[in-house]
């Protein structure tokens, strides 16, 4: 493919910003005709989903304007959200497909792509089976996307192995809250923030990977409430809170089992709630018992008396509030985790009402209405278990197939990678997923990749993942197809097209279906536009938890978003869960559930002594493949460092900027230190988002938690050591 012959920093002072590439010459200046027009959509990256304004002209995002009347944000953006237009007209971005030469990639026409695509898959389920063909999609793709590719790999593939990138985001959570409340959502409105009089807030780095809710703390401050902070790392919004708790890496769930433990023994429970409205509060508070607040301080490297503080400021108030992200969600026991915190709030009766309930911070753009509607390894549109029968029986019917026809639940994200070494499966079509950066032990997924008989990726940029392809088909930007995401609030939000796709690209949805078809499965795929298949998700997710069947386009930019479920079309939505004590286990009632703590899957020694934890950085977003490309977001924050304690640096001879090697039980990269104070003594933390010799996953371990199937990103065994200089090729 051919690429730019100068820079973009050359060419914009050339010609100004406004350039179009036109293969194979390179860049040309372009003039801006015609009027400019202001779009309502949303920024494409975590799950806040900001409501932005982006300026089009010409068919080019050539800005954007804040819109102030969207509630969520009021018109505030992040650093990622100010800048998510420019990727647009990226140099990297891809016009049209590419095929795999001995040489490397060349520019072929979409007939000769998707032909061979089609052949290739077909070849290879004739001759190993349906199940060795695999799907991997991405929690950032429009709802109808994650919708289209989930009956894609089940209907015009015939398998069950599809899985999505949201496996390493909030699968923990929305397992836990399943099981507890009967529904994977969370129970608050972020309006209800500043009405609770405590927030904990557990292994969420808010001011730099949700910014936005940082306002709603913040308010919730200005109204008396009391902030307490549990995470390993002073992050930015621990200089402002009431108590701070650095809980050792992978000790969550002894932390919150001491703080029941005090809300028990002090009287603190809401006993009147527990009766009438939960089954098995006995059995958790025989457990916490043993759990005093001096054995925790032991394992939690937390002071008992800070235990005893946070519990007794939770357990007292009236509406008390728990924030969490991928802090006590990416580990072997992430379930455990996420289940010692809906207890607390269960047991205090914090659930339900304005202010009060435990909350999952949605990392990524669509990673609520991205697992919803059948991406899912498990999963059937409107939040159906794929093994329930009647669910079975009801998509089956909106498909026009037997419920026979659909394939059982498949492989995970990770497990689809084991299952490629084992030979299992030999294809893989993937959309919009770097797992060659995003997953962990990445040079195991690099072996993996180079195993497959066939690979297709469709993607806008050529990630690092996408190099090993076989195809590459040149797909769409999120503003360049009209559909839907679900927020983290659980509220479903219009993206409005923008833009077509540059060049030869086209829309993924389109891409999808043109590929249904040539695999001989075009009758169950109809589809003209994404509209469409809006429509029938709203009728394959009627009767289901996530109920989309009273949701339109119309209505949701009519009423700036709906709360789902929304099961009529004159349903006003549902901001708020479990109002009344009413909650969605066939009984009605709550389920306490036993959160055994239980060690992590790569434990410290004496030869690995120090807690390696990784995550994320405010001008990055998960593996990079977009704001990598951004200069003034790379400028902020260039290459991954290594934060070090000062007591951990001088022990090592480190000082702020030196080179550092981190090595683990899998692999060791080398970066800058960091000397800082805001982490724990024994705790070494370093951002995920660069590949090769710079990606952290090189360093993280494959252990999984059994439910969710969560790697375990947040505890790794490492050791370091003062180094000379960088990497070869770093």
């Amino acid at each position: 493919m051919a690429k730019p012959p100068q820079s973009v920093e050359a060419l914009t002072e050339q010609y100004g910003p406004h350039l179009k590439y036109v293969p194979p010459g390179g860049w040309q200046g372009e003039s801006l005709k015609g009027p400019e027009k202001l779009v309502k959509t949303h920024c494409c990256f975590c799950g806040q989903q900001c409501g932005i304004q982006l300026k089009v002209r010409d068919n080019q995002v050539t800005g954007f304007e804040p819109w102030e009347e969207f509630p969520f944000n009021r018109g505030m953006l992040c650093p990622k959200g100010v800048r998510r237009y420019m990727q647009s007209a990226h140099p990297d971005r891809l016009l049209a497909p590419l095929i795999r030469t001995d040489s490397g990639f060349r520019e072929a026409g979409w007939e000769e792509a998707m032909s061979l695509t089609a052949r290739r898959l077909q070849e290879i389920q004739a001759k190993y089976g349906k199940d060795s063909v695999a799907v991997y999609g991405g929690a950032s793709l429009i709802t109808e996307k994650s919708y289209l590719l989930g009956k894609f790999a089940r209907v015009a593939l015939g398998t069950r192995h599809i899985d999505y990138n949201g496996r390493l985001c909030m699968v923990s959570a929305g397992t836990a809250y399943k099981l507890a409340l009967g529904v994977d959502r969370n129970p608050n409105p972020w309006e209800d923030i500043p009405k609770a009089q405590v927030v904990l807030v557990a292994g969420a780095n808010v001011g730099e990977c949700f910014p936005i809710t940082t306002d709603y703390l913040w308010r919730m401050r200005d109204n008396g409430g009391r902030l307490i902070v549990a995470d390993p790392r002073m992050t930015p919004i621990t200089r402002n809170a009431d108590l701070y708790l650095p809980v050792r890496p992978g000790t969550d769930t002894a932390l919150f089992s001491a703080m029941l433990h005090v809300i028990v023994r002090d009287g603190l429970a809401d006993l009147e709630f527990i009766e009438n409205h939960t089954n098995g509060f006995d059995q958790v508070a025989e457990y916490v018992k043993a759990w005093d607040p001096r054995r925790a301080a032991d394992v939690t490297g937390v002071r008992p008396e800070d235990i005893e503080k946070a519990a007794q400021w939770f357990g007292m108030a009236e509406r008390a509030m728990a924030l969490h992200a991928r802090g006590i969600e990416h580990h072997s026991h992430g379930v455990e985790n996420c289940l010692a915190l809906v207890n607390l709030c269960l047991a205090t009766g914090n659930i339900g009402r304005e202010g009060a309930g435990p909350n999952m911070i949605t990392g990524q753009g669509n990673g609520q209405g991205g697992r919803e509607h059948g991406q899912k390894c498990d999963q059937l549109p409107g939040q159906r278990h794929i093994a329930d029968p009647a669910a079975r029986e009801h998509v089956a019917k909106v498909w026009g197939i037997t419920p026979e026809e659909i394939p059982q639940a498949g492989y995970s994200a990770v497990e689809i990678m084991e299952a490629i070494h084992r030979g299992e499966i030999k294809a893989l079509f993937s959309m919009c997923f770097n797992p060659l950066v995003s997953l962990p032990d990445s040079e195991y997924t690099r072996a993996a990749l180079e195993k497959l008989e066939f690979f297709c990726v469709v993607d806008f940029f050529l990630s690092e993942t996408a190099h090993h392809a076989d195809v590459v088909l040149a797909g769409s930007l999120q503003e360049e197809e009209e559909g839907v995401v679900g927020s983290g609030e659980g509220r479903v939000i219009k993206i409005n097209k923008a833009v077509d796709p540059p060049g030869q690209a086209r829309g993924d949805s389109a891409i999808v279906v043109d590929l249904a078809r040539r695999l001989g499965k075009g009758q169950y795929f109809p589809f003209e536009s994404t509209r469409e298949i809006f429509d029938e998700l709203r009728e394959a997710s009627r009767g289901g938890h996530a109920d989309y069947y009273g949701i339109t386009y119309e209505r949701i930019e009519k009423e700036m978003g709906i709360f789902w479920p929304c099961p009529t079309l004159d349903h006003p939505g549902t901001p708020r869960f479990f109002e009344g004590g009413k909650f969605l286990h066939p009984d009605g009632r709550a389920r306490f559930l036993v959160a055994e703590v239980r060690p992590s899957g790569d434990p410290v020694a004496d030869d690995f002594p120090t807690f390696l934890t990784t995550g994320r950085v405010v001008s990055q977003y998960l593996s990079g493949a977009q704001t990598r490309r951004i200069g003034a977001l790379v400028d902020q924050y260039p290459n991954p460092k290594v934060e070090v304690h000062p007591k951990l640096a001088e022990r090592h001879g480190i000082l702020n900027d030196d080179w550092v090697t981190v090595t683990t039980r899998r692999s060791s990269i080398t970066v800058q230190a960091m000397v800082v104070r805001t982490i724990r003594p024994d705790t070494v933390f370093i951002p995920y988002h660069w590949p090769g010799r710079k990606s952290a996953n090189r360093l993280t371990h494959r252990t999984l938690d059994p439910r969710s199937k969560i790697p375990e990103f947040k505890v790794s065994a490492c050791r370091i050591e003062k180094a000379a200089g960088p990497q070869g090729g770093q």
